[in-house]
């Protein structure tokens, strides 16, 4: 038996839910053109009436709201680490859900103009609505609006960030790459961006090209990681030498490293950061939620040394959008 074929076996009976402690999740609908839009809210204990920073949580091709929130597991693997960052930070978090696309697979309508087994929804009305929803009912401050996106789901939050920029206080992409072939116009918005990205990545390939492995088809084409950078580190005007920053290495079997590179040195304002992972595959990075052999062998190996939440929030907590509120 090939090991995809083992795959294809295995991961059905993997893919399991489970309620896991911390915030209170609660499933909600947008009744939206293409039909009723649903979503997941994790509302934080303790934070009282004050206005709560938000996060909007894209997940990637063929995963889901519930796997961000660490209630699904896949192939034996389960996140908690964004559900322990809201407790801890009082942050509100959102989980939207993408639609199926010509593959059967759960996607989101990015900007990749060759990726014809994306979804076909208009992802951006939904996600916009949503921001208004968050405000209006469930107490978002509309300065402190983030969206974070996984694969597919950082297509999207770079197309958010594109055709929403105004509308956000800053944006991160795990393991994703700006279009080769886009159906978006170029970013004019300047905006806080976070990539993480590791560099032996073969589904989304550092040196840009096209996305899949596996199998997988009509997952469209990137640029590299380093001209997505470039293309955002230029539009904010900052200046072209970085500050780097590399992680202690914490695990000896650990055959990957994190180094911290950032652009703009004042971490209120606009910067883009890089975080790249030398040696790292498609996975986020976490300390504490090692990955599942099945997973390492699809996925590639994962970073030890930080925590992809962590990482994020550190990058996000200082930053405000300029001008007036969301749905004001």
């Amino acid at each position: 038996m090939t090991l995809r074929r083992a795959i294809a076996l295995i991961l059905p009976a993997l893919f399991a839910r489970d309620a896991v402690c911390g915030p209170t999740v609660e499933d909600r609908t947008l009744e939206r053109p293409e039909g009723p839009r649903q979503y997941l809210v994790a509302q934080p204990g303790g934070a009282g009436r004050e206005l709560r920073p938000t996060v909007i949580l894209l997940h990637g091709h063929g995963s889901s709201a519930a796997w961000m929130l660490g209630r699904d597991m896949f192939a034996g693997y389960r996140s908690r680490s964004w559900m322990a960052l809201a407790e801890r930070e009082h942050i509100l978090l959102l989980a939207p859900a993408g639609l199926k696309g010509s593959d059967g697979k759960n996607a989101w309508n990015d900007c990749r103009g060759d990726a014809p087994s994306n979804a076909t929804s208009d992802d951006v009305g939904f996600i916009s609505a949503l921001m208004d929803a968050a405000v209006k009912e469930l107490g978002a401050d509309p300065q402190r609006i983030y969206v974070f996106g996984s694969s597919n789901g950082g297509g999207m939050a770079y197309r958010l960030a594109i055709e929403s920029g105004a509308r956000l206080a800053a944006i991160g992409v795990q393991s994703a790459l700006m279009p080769a072939q886009s159906r978006c116009r170029q970013p004019a918005h300047p905006l806080p961006v976070l990539l993480m990205h590791g560099t032996q990545d073969q589904i989304a390939p550092y040196a840009g090209g096209q996305v899949g492995g596996w199998g997988l088809k009509g997952r469209g084409s990137g640029v590299s990681v380093d001209a997505s950078v470039e293309l955002w580190r230029a539009l904010a005007q900052l200046p072209d030498a970085p500050s780097r920053y590399q992680f202690p290495h914490l695990q000896q079997s650990d055959p990957t490293s994190a180094t911290r590179i950032v652009w703009g040195n004042d971490p209120q304002g606009v910067q883009v950061e890089l975080l790249r992972i030398d040696g790292g595959g498609h996975a986020p990075p976490s300390r504490a939620e090692p990955l599942p052999w099945l997973l390492r062998k699809v996925l590639g190996d994962s970073n030890r040394d930080v925590d992809w939440a962590e990482e994020a929030w550190s990058f996000f907590k200082d930053k405000r959008r300029a001008g007036p509120g969301v749905g004001l």
